[in-house]
């Protein structure tokens, strides 16, 4: 049986005022969410690289505001018209509309297209919202690189932009899975972080001289590598690859343009595997918090959670935005 939603319930709503984007609390009603098939009491939501984009002017990821961002959410399900959830399942949802095209996880209730929502088994809310679309994220570029071969025995592998979101999980979840893993990162106090997650080494960011012209071949470096970060580093990453490498890409915090050549690919052999959260299929979205729940689960998930309440969501997306944060974030919304 559903529950009645209550007849008003808070909520961050951005809104665009003359191209200023403004993040304030509001009063929201049932008629004000959007069409779905669930409707969730949210519990937790997570903070990520894309709802900073989401209130920041020309951010390029919210076409119509005002919006309520929040990429992603956990928490119990009040109704459903789908069959596969019935209120009291506790699930998890992100990607698709949810918190660039539609009302998101920044508020007490959503509601969202069922193929976004996976029932959580061996997770709660909390844990789920700790991982977040960032923490998927680094399960599906892990589970890339296993499913493409890439073995412990094969030698070290990098992730750049390890001290983030995506970054951090990735580090834990390749150490836990008894990888030799180097951490490459621009902030120096993450170090000690990043080696608690099993990182058993920390270098600067890639390319080490920023300023030296790209080279189509360097030497061999990684066995694999997870990059969170796109531009020169990706570069940087495929032209040091070892031979038959590969590279789970999935960032671009250091910008979309990708200057190399076919030389690793033709020379060196090495394969590029593109990591997306927001469209893949539903199918493959459940199978990954399945291994997620398992296999992947990641062992030191409470070190890189900060918890924070609505009032400091503000402050955190500034945070993000500036490539000051460390970890991930979770928003507490029930309190």
């Amino acid at each position: 049986m559903s529950k009645p939603l209550p007849a008003e319930f808070p909520a961050l709503v951005a809104t665009d005022v003359d191209g200023e984007i403004r993040l304030n609390s509001q009063t929201l009603t049932p008629a004000d969410l959007p069409a779905g098939e669930v409707t969730i009491a949210v519990e937790y939501s997570g903070v990520n690289y894309k709802d900073a984009l989401a209130v920041t002017p020309r951010g390029g990821v919210v076409r119509n505001y005002p919006i309520v961002p929040g990429i992603d959410l956990a928490g119990t399900v009040v109704s459903s018209d789908d069959d596969a959830f019935a209120p009291g399942d506790a699930v998890v949802a992100h990607g698709g509309p949810i918190g660039t095209d539609a009302h998101g996880g920044y508020a007490a209730f959503a509601r969202v297209p069922a193929t976004q929502v996976v029932k959580l088994v061996g997770l709660s809310t909390r844990e789920a919202a700790g991982i977040g679309t960032a923490g998927f994220t680094s399960a599906e570029s892990v589970a890339a690189l296993l499913d493409h071969g890439v073995t412990a025995a094969d030698g070290p592998v990098v992730v750049t932009g390890a001290s983030g979101g995506v970054g951090s999980v990735a580090v834990d979840l390749l150490a836990a899975l008894g990888f030799d893993v180097v951490a490459s990162t621009g902030k120096a106090d993450a170090a000690d972080l990043l080696r608690e997650l099993g990182a058993s080494d920390v270098i600067g960011r890639l390319p080490a001289d920023p300023d030296a012209k790209p080279r189509p071949l360097g030497k061999s470096r990684w066995a694999a590598a997870v990059d969170c970060v796109g531009g020169a580093t990706l570069a940087d990453v495929i032209s040091t690859l070892e031979y038959g490498g590969a590279v789970a890409a999935s960032g671009l915090t250091g910008g979309p343009q990708l200057s190399t050549t076919v030389l690793p690919f033709i020379l060196r052999g090495v394969t590029l595997l593109g990591i997306d959260s927001v469209s893949i299929t539903p199918e493959k979205r459940r199978a990954i918090w399945g291994r997620l729940e398992t296999e992947l689960r990641p062992v030191h998930l409470e070190k890189v959670i900060t918890e924070i309440g609505l009032d400091e969501l503000p402050d955190s997306l500034a945070s993000i935005r500036n490539g000051a944060s460390t970890g991930r974030t979770v928003v507490r919304i029930a309190e």
